[in-house]
C-alpha cells in the first residue's frame, strides 16, 4: 500500500496551536514530511520554543498518524523559529540581530521590576531562545549587580560587544560608570544613550530583547517608542491598590505610544509560610488579576514572595538559575512562556506560506 501524503496531513490537521488556535498544517508548520513506504517523518516548528505544550503536540502528532492506514512508523522533531512580531511597515527602524523587542516597566518603584525582568529573561534563555538584556534605567542600573558581572565594555572596531552571563546579552550604563557615580542627565543625553544601546551594540541572532525601563511614565519609555518597534509591554505591579493605580497610569501611556500591552506580572503576590505553608496575602489578592480583565491585558503570572528571590538578586545569581524548579522559579517561567505566546500571536499574521517539501 502506498502512502498519501493527503491522508498524513489530514490526520494531522487534529493538531491545534492552543494560543493560535488553528491546525498545524494550516497554520504551516509541518516541514520536511518524508515518506518511506510505511516510514513518516516530519518537522513541526513552533513560534517559540517556549512553548509548555510542545510535548503534548509532538505525541498527539506521531498518534494521528499512526492511525493512517499503512503507517507503521512515526518520527517527530521538534522545533522553533521566532518571528518578528513587529514589521518594518511600523515605520521605525528594526534593529540589527533582534527579532522583538520586549519591555518590562511599572508605574512606581519598589514594586521589584528588575529582579522580573532578569528572571523573565533567563527563563526565556532557559527555553531554548536566544535573549539579550539592555538595563534601560539608565538612572538605577542594577542589573549588573543582579546578575554577578563586573566587567569593561570591549569593542570590535565598529560596535560594542555586550558583556554576557547565563547566555544573556547584557548592556547597562552599571558597565561605563563607578558603583557610587550619580548620572545626572536631561532628557536628550537619555535619549543618546538609547539609542546607543539598541543601535551601535553588536546584538547577535536575538530572538529577544529585554529592556529593563525605569520606573513610571517618563523619557526612556518615550525614547524606546520612537526609536525601535517594539513587540510589548510586560508591567510589573504588587497587588496594594497604590501600585495598581500607577500600573494603570503605565498601561495608558503603553498603549498611547502604540506599545501592545503583553501583559501583567503581579510581583510579590503571596506569602507562603516556610513552617506551615499557609499562604499569606500581604499586600492584598486578586488586583494584578482583576486590572488586567477590567482593561482587556492579558494576566500572565504571580510571583510569590520568597527570600531566595532576593538574596539571588543580591548575590549575582538569579533564581531561574539557583532554584528554576521552585514554586516560585516555575511562576517565573509559566510567565516567560506566556508573554512568548502572545508574542508568537502578534506575530502570526506575518508568518510567511511555504511550501511543504515532500521526501519519497
Amino acid at each position: 500500500m502506498v502512502l498519501d501524503q493527503q491522508a498524513v496531513l489530514d490526520a494531522l490537521k487534529v493538531v491545534t496551536d492552543p494560543d493560535l488556535h488553528r491546525d498545524i498544517v494550516g497554520l504551516g508548520f509541518v516541514k520536511d514530511l518524508r515518506i518511506d513506504g510505511s516510514r513518516v517523518a516530519f518537522t513541526i516548528e513552533l513560534t517559540t520554543p517556549a512553548c509548555p505544550v510542545k510535548d503534548q503536540m509532538r505525541d498527539q502528532a506521531r498518534a494521528a498518524v499512526m492511525n493512517v492506514p499503512g503507517v507503521s512508523v512515526v518520527d517527530v522533531q521538534m522545533s522553533a523559529r521566532v518571528r518578528e512580531a513587529v514589521g518594518a511597515d511600523s515605520g521605525r527602524q528594526s534593529i540589527e540581530g533582534v527579532k522583538n523587542v520586549i519591555a518590562v516597566g511599572a508605574g512606581k518603584g519598589g514594586v521589584g521590576k528588575t529582579t522580573v525582568a532578569v528572571n523573565l529573561a533567563l527563563a526565556l534563555a532557559k527555553r531554548g531562545s536566544k535573549v539579550g538584556m539592555i538595563d534601560g534605567d539608565i538612572y538605577g542600573p542594577n542589573v549588573p549587580m543582579m546578575l554577578g558581572i563586573k566587567t569593561q565594555l570591549t569593542t570590535d572596531g565598529k560596535k560594542i560587544l555586550p558583556a554576557e552571563k547565563y547566555g544573556l546579552q547584557v548592556i547597562s550604563m552599571g558597565f561605563l560608570t563607578g558603583d557610587d557615580a550619580p548620572i545626572i542627565w536631561r532628557g536628550p543625553m537619555l535619549h543618546g544613550a538609547i539609542q546607543q544601546f539598541f543601535r551601535e551594540v553588536r546584538w547577535v541572532d536575538l530572538d529577544y530583547l529585554v529592556v529593563d525601563l525605569p520606573p513610571g511614565t517618563g523619557d526612556v519609555a518615550l525614547s524606546l517608542s520612537q526609536t525601535v518597534p517594539v513587540a510589548g509591554a510586560i508591567v510589573v505591579t504588587t497587588p496594594q491598590q497604590v501600585s495598581l493605580a500607577d500600573s494603570r497610569r503605565a498601561i495608558a501611556m503603553y498603549k498611547k505610544l502604540n506599545i501592545p500591552p503583553l501583559g501583567i506580572v503581579e510581583n510579590m503576590s503571596y506569602f507562603i509560610c516556610p513552617s506551615c505553608e499557609h499562604e499569606a496575602d500581604i499586600f492584598g489578592h486578586g488586583g494584578g488579576e482583576q486590572m488586567a480583565a477590567e482593561l482587556g491585558v492579558p494576566f500572565i503570572g504571580r510571583i510569590p514572595i520568597y527570600q531566595p528571590i532576593r538574596e539571588g538578586g543580591d548575590s549575582g545569581v538569579p533564581l531561574i538559575v539557583s532554584e528554576p524548579d521552585s514554586p516560585a522559579g516555575r511562576a517565573f517561567m509559566a510567565a516567560a512562556e506566556r508573554a512568548a505566546a502572545q508574542i508568537s500571536i502578534a506575530s502570526f499574521s506575518r508568518i510567511p506560506t511555504i511550501p511543504l517539501t515532500v521526501v519519497r
